[in-house]
């Protein structure tokens, strides 16, 4: 028995130019003093960003430490095997006071030619939305690149772009390749592949305080961009009480939505990999053979590989979490 336990770690803080307050007024997270709080990296292997862990006899620890330790007990032998020493989630909360930057991610295969690095998909679920909020996800007609062309560079690109409306529970899936933009109200959970490649399409010519616009990666997103046109890009799904509903199946990850009441038995016997809490409602008790840790509201929790039996027990009338792991 490997004497791990549900393991909590410090989340790291980015300022964003678009950033807000809400990490501190909704999800309870204490921030310091920056004025835009954008992101709260919940759990990171990215370089430079690696989580440290917060409880336990592991507290001081970083991610990388503890993959080395543990390998496959932590992650899942199927997960150590492809991945190695290196975490494939990135796990994150994004407050959106403004828009974010309309952007598109290469594939593994464009990736790894051009940065040595894996690719982006990602998936969104809304946490918080202010009336008005609209999320991008691809496009709302058929567009090829000499369209894409004409109509970024008369600055008309939002024109082409399909706009949802967000409202609380919302989920978009964002395969690598498709155009997208978490808009101004959003506060959004966010997992992904760990790939901290970005290419920014547009940024509505926005400067920074010493009057610098961002940068774009035009020609970049050119080859990485997927023109294909959907009617509906957002995901549908219905929740049940007490049950365990899946939101997003992918190589690269599945995540579940569970609502609960009453205690739960989770059976994780079957799955070769860890496992990702994030509270979206509520709190609860997480409860394994070698005792009980509590995740309030905003918490995100690791479950190794070796814990396949967990209970979850209600501190508050309802609870409602994100369940994340690799098929």
């Amino acid at each position: 028995m490997s004497g791990l336990y549900p393991i909590k770690f410090r989340p790291i803080f980015h300022e964003k130019i678009w950033g807000g307050n809400r990490m501190r007024t909704i999800l309870n997270k204490d921030y310091g003093d920056l004025p835009n709080c954008g992101e709260s990296w919940e759990l990171s292997g990215v370089e430079g960003n690696i989580s440290v862990v917060s409880n336990g006899f592991l507290e001081g620890n970083d991610l990388n430490d503890l993959i080395e330790i543990y390998m496959g007990d932590l992650v899942g032998e199927k997960v150590y095997e492809k991945f190695g020493n290196e975490f494939p989630l990135l796990i994150k909360f994004i407050d959106a006071q403004d828009d974010l930057s309309i952007q598109v991610h290469p594939n593994d295969k464009l990736s790894k030619e051009r940065h040595n690095a894996y690719g982006k998909t990602e998936m969104w679920y809304v946490a918080g939305a202010e009336e008005g909020a609209l999320i991008n996800s691809g496009f709302n007609q058929e567009v090829n690149r000499e369209k894409y062309l004409e109509y970024l560079n008369a600055g008309k690109l939002t024109d082409l772009l399909h706009y949802d409306e967000a409202n609380v529970g919302d989920v978009f899936f964002i395969p690598a390749g498709r155009v997208h933009a978490i808009g101004k109200g959003s506060l959004v959970a966010e997992i992904q592949q760990t790939s901290d490649v970005t290419y920014r399409i547009f940024d509505y010519n926005r400067k920074d305080d010493k009057g610098n616009e961002r940068e774009l990666h035009t020609d970049l997103a050119l080859d990485a961009i997927d023109f294909s046109y959907s009617s509906e890009y957002k995901t549908s799904y219905k929740t049940e009480i007490n049950v365990t509903k899946e939101l997003v199946s992918c190589p690269y990850f599945t995540t579940n939505i569970i609502e609960f009441d009453k205690e739960l038995d989770k059976d994780y016997n079957a799955v070769d990999s860890f496992v990702i809490y994030m509270t979206l409602e509520g709190s609860f008790d997480i409860k394994t053979e070698g005792g009980t840790e509590t995740a309030e509201m905003g918490d995100t929790i690791l479950i190794p590989a070796t814990l396949e039996s967990v209970q979850l027990k209600p501190r508050s009338e309802r609870v409602k979490i994100l369940e994340v792991y690799i098929k």
